[in-house]
């Protein structure tokens, strides 16, 4: 057997627990077939804090010394497969700033498997993936995202989903006998093990063709050599903005053009400006900046630099006039108020549409904000 190399792909705190799970369960497996492995995470202290992407490696090898060859980089130049657990990160990642924004296929090997797990259709998905030159498959897990929280592990069976599938998406790795000798070996429930039996039996590929996904040209910039590099540390300060789009009225912040903190979002703002009061409570209360001033007074979200947190919904005083909506329905970071000015009828419908969807949904969020919330979520989940 080459070696064989799994990525997990994950939102910081809310998921951390969940990606460690699987990448440690996967080297426990790889051992009961006399194999070597070890399990790695990437990007770790502040990035995590905030639902930045962040990576959990599992690498697998025959021999030490196999090992030892692939763990001379600081992470996986490519891997076999590339696991996702909130698909709203098939539109790109940016684990940390000097990476710029990077597909989320862009480590899985040609011919490799993607997983994602997703209420979606693989065609929707689709349209958010980057372009790859060469084939690779891609898996789907239904499922919702699976957050829970710093100091909560949301034991959903989402980890036991997971496993099931990659090994009969990548039988290589090691075969689902091997698998559920490791789970039981770390006391895994009877239920929790069918779990990942029924992903096992259930899990189909679908494959993506060169030329199929999106065609958005990835942000990305170049890092100074040491020859343009400057003495000392230089933190170059951000300009204090100007007019709305460049123009007298209004305001808009300057912003860093480097850092796409987009990538961090999971739900994005949808405004309704016909009941916007304009009490400024949400372009002063955004952590990040994101709101900038229209020449009528309104407020227009930025979505190249919201990151979702939903502090703008909390703090509007109007019920619905700012809601938080699954950033899967969204495929490009257009201006709201700009798409409002345009057709003001036709906004309203697609904003109504949008709204109404989300809350027949019910609720999604980064985690548990209350003691009992896990408990609760539990008792109305559709996958428990």
């Amino acid at each position: 057997m080459a070696t064989v190399a799994v990525e997990v792909v994950y939102r910081g705190i809310y998921q951390r627990t969940l990606a460690r799970n699987i990448v440690r369960s996967i080297v426990f497996a790889a051992r009961k077939e006399g194999k070597i492995g070890t399990a790695f995470g990437r990007y770790g202290d502040s990035p995590e804090r905030n639902g930045i992407p962040a990576k959990q490696f599992a690498i697998v090898a025959d021999t030490p010394e196999e090992l030892e060859e692939n763990l001379a980089v600081y992470e996986a130049q490519e891997v076999d497969v590339t696991i996702n657990v909130d698909d709203t990160m098939c539109k790109g990642i940016e684990s940390w700033a000097w990476y710029g924004l990077e597909p989320i296929n862009k480590l899985t090997k040609p011919g490799g498997t993607l997983i994602v797990t997703s209420r979606q259709p693989a065609e929707d998905l689709i349209q958010d993936i980057h372009q790859r030159s060469e084939p690779f498959n891609l898996s789907i897990i239904p499922s919702t995202a699976s957050f829970s929280g710093l100091w909560v592990y949301k034991d959903d069976h989402t980890d036991m989903r997971i496993l099931g599938a990659l090994c009969k998406v990548c039988p290589d790795l090691v075969s689902l006998d091997s698998m559920m000798a490791a789970l039981k070996d770390q006391g895994t429930s009877d239920v929790k093990l069918s779990s990942a039996q029924k992903a096992y039996d259930r899990t189909t590929q679908r494959p993506v063709e060169p030329g199929e996904g999106s065609t958005e040209v990835p942000f990305s910039f170049d890092l100074p050599g040491w020859k343009s590099m400057e003495e000392g540390l230089v933190i170059r300060g951000i300009e204090q903005g100007g007019g709305f789009r460049g123009g007298q009225e209004g305001y808009q912040p300057a912003r860093n053009a480097v850092f796409k903190k987009w990538s961090t979002r999971s739900m994005r703002p949808v405004v309704n400006f016909e009941t916007c009061i304009k009490c400024t409570l949400c372009w002063l209360q955004c952590p990040d900046t994101c709101f900038d001033v229209t020449p009528d007074g309104l407020f227009d979200a930025n979505m190249e630099s919201c990151c979702g947190c939903g502090v703008c919904e909390s703090v509007c005083p109007v019920p619905n006039c700012i809601t938080m909506v699954n950033e899967a329905e969204f495929n490009d970071n257009n201006s709201e108020w700009e798409a409002w000015q345009k057709d003001a009828n036709s906004y309203k419908q697609w904003m109504t549409a949008l709204v109404e969807k989300q809350q027949a949904a019910g609720e999604r969020s980064h985690g548990f904000h209350h003691v009992g919330g896990y408990a609760e979520e539990i008792a109305n989940s559709r996958d428990s």
